[in-house]
C-alpha cells in the first residue's frame, strides 16, 4: 500500500488506485468514478 494525501490518491494491496475524491481505478483499467454523498442543509 502507498499513500500520497499531498497528491490526493493512495494505491491499495489489491493494485487499486483510490482518488480523495472517492474515485477509484481498478488494475484491469476500468473507471469506477466519484460518488460522494450529497449533504443536504436542513431547512
Amino acid at each position: 500500500m502507498a499513500h500520497h494525501p499531498e497528491q490526493g490518491w493512495s494505491l491499495l494491496c489489491n493494485g487499486v488506485l483510490l482518488f480523495e475524491d472517492t474515485g477509484e481505478l481498478l488494475p484491469d483499467g476500468q473507471v469506477i468514478a466519484p460518488h460522494r454523498d450529497r449533504i443536504t442543509a436542513a431547512a
